[in-house]
């Protein structure tokens, strides 16, 4: 079906949500941020930026768009137990398609992820979860409780296998369980210094993989509307030959995009979410066609 103007939905474009190849979903969660805030404006702000974007590719020669986009309402939060709203963002993804559909998340903080990817783990039992980011995320709790965005990856490792790419701060006790658990971390500093590193990360990951980009990841030359702009990150480049290597290895079931924090009279970073959602589209894609 021939996509229909709709200034609401990403890239200004629809379909009716069954003849959709891809769904984007907005998750405006926003709960334990520990320094800079405004995640729960991520998702929108990605939105509006995604209507400023050329619907022509031009390293693929296509208009992904065709393939035919729906973007859901996002999900309303209340002020309740976080274990509510876990549970919520869990039920939401669970009631889609995901076997036959690709699933785009737009956060919020990092936190989403874990009930996105207990839903995943119900269709895809394995699965491994790569996490670009600049922290390990692997605190057992954080300022008081286990769904921390600080924490994600510590509820994510007891129900998939986790490879960490671009990380480049976290605690001693991180450290000590990323070698006592043999998770494959692949530090920024080491990165630097390894010509093959995508090989190596591709290499170190399952048939089916769950992608989570906490845009913190990206050096903040790139992105600096984040809660932690780390230095010394990934470039644009990096991260999107990156995910073109797993799509045409591996088979790419998921993926959100968290921790953009809007930064005012600047879209630096909202434009370059945007396009890396859009980027990650056109690959999968080119890659089925």
């Amino acid at each position: 079906m021939k996509p229909i103007p709709d200034r609401n939905s990403f890239l200004r474009y629809t379909v009716p949500m069954t003849d959709a190849r891809f769904l984007i979903l907005p998750v405006p969660y926003e709960r334990t941020t520990s320094y800079g805030q405004g995640t729960k404006d991520g998702p929108d702000a990605i939105l509006r930026a995604s209507r400023y974007l050329e619907l022509f590719d031009e390293e693929l020669g296509t208009e992904p768009y065709l393939e035919g986009i729906h973007t859901l309402g996002p999900i309303a939060f209340d002020k309740g137990p976080l274990d509510v709203s876990i549970e919520k963002i869990y039920a939401a993804v669970k009631a889609l398609r995901i076997r036959e559909q690709f699933l785009l998340s737009l956060g919020g903080e990092h936190s989403i992820t874990y009930p996105i990817v207990r839903a995943y783990h119900e269709q895809f039992r394995s699965m491994t979860v790569l996490q670009i980011d600049a922290h390990s995320d692997l605190q057992e709790k954080f300022e008081g409780t286990i769904y921390s965005h600080g924490s994600v990856m510590a509820r994510i490792k007891d129900i998939a296998d986790i490879v960490q790419v671009g990380i480049r701060s976290q605690t001693r006790p991180e450290y000590d369980l990323i070698q006592q658990r043999g998770i494959r971390t692949f530090y920024m500093s080491a990165l630097r210094r390894d010509a093959l590193w995508k090989e190596h990360v591709v290499e170190a990951l399952g048939e089916h993989v769950y992608l989570t980009i906490d845009l913190d990841g990206f050096d903040p030359s790139v992105a600096p509307g984040v809660g932690t702009p780390e230095p010394g990150g990934l470039s644009w480049y990096d991260v999107i030959d990156l995910i073109k290597l797993v799509i045409e290895r591996k088979h790419l079931v998921g993926c959100d995009i968290v921790e953009l924090a809007p930064v005012p009279l600047s879209i630096i970073t909202d434009f370059l979410a945007a396009k890396l959602a859009y980027k990650i589209m056109g690959y999968i894609a080119a890659g089925s066609a």
